[in-house]
């Protein structure tokens, strides 16, 4: 069973991380602003995916891999400054209209939550969050290790959505001041959000240790 002390760390923990903003943040309150709370929620579903995915990873030890190879650590971020780039210029452009757009049809959903997973799965430095974080609190003699880390990892992302979750229904009540009345309000708003995490991954010049 996991220490009480250990759960109490890792939420404290994860509470001062999400209050920092980072890029999921950021591109959760540009959805909120432009389209409203739903395509927020919508969003936040996808890169709860993603904490999910890299918690998953990071339990079955194939994130530690980032750490024995830099290269790959590197490629993956270039992988994911290059695609936001990509979703910036598509949004500033207008090609991506019918994509931003929280229509009731399941197709714009999924694009919604494609690209929460997408945002998130961006940065690896999620992946190396848990292997530098949940160990520190893991003891063999607290039962299975991997059991551990997925109770607590499990921690993190509650903390995390929590936060996220009320950054989402704030922001979306100022959509339609924002974004709600015009379509290039929209664009521009989503556009740099999009533009911005992706210089600031690409001028991050930490490393996987």
């Amino acid at each position: 069973m996991v220490e009480v002390t250990a759960v109490s760390a890792v939420a404290v923990i994860a509470l001062g991380m999400v209050l920092t903003p980072g890029p999921n943040m950021i591109y959760l309150i540009s959805r909120s602003l432009a389209h409203g709370r739903r395509a927020g929620l919508v969003s936040l579903a996808g890169v709860a995916a993603g904490f999910a995915c890299y918690l998953l990873a990071a339990t079955l030890g194939v994130s530690a891999v980032f750490a024995a190879v830099p290269q790959l650590y590197t490629a993956v971020k270039t992988a994911g400054v290059a695609y936001l780039a990509w979703l910036a210029w598509r949004t500033f452009r207008g090609g991506s209209a019918s994509t931003l757009t929280p229509a009731p049809g399941g197709e714009s959903d999924r694009r919604l939550f494609a690209m929460g997973l997408a945002t998130n799965l961006a940065n690896p430095k999620i992946a190396l969050m848990y292997v530098a974080l949940i160990p520190q609190f893991v003891t063999p003699d607290s039962g299975a290790v991997w059991v551990q880390s997925l109770l607590l990892g499990g921690i993190q992302i509650v903390v995390a959505l929590t936060v996220n979750a009320i950054v989402v229904l704030a922001a979306g009540s100022l959509s339609r001041v924002v974004g709600g009345g015009s379509g290039r309000a929209a664009r521009w708003t989503t556009g740099s959000a999009l533009g911005g995490m992706s210089v600031w991954l690409a001028l991050d010049r930490s490393r996987p240790v």
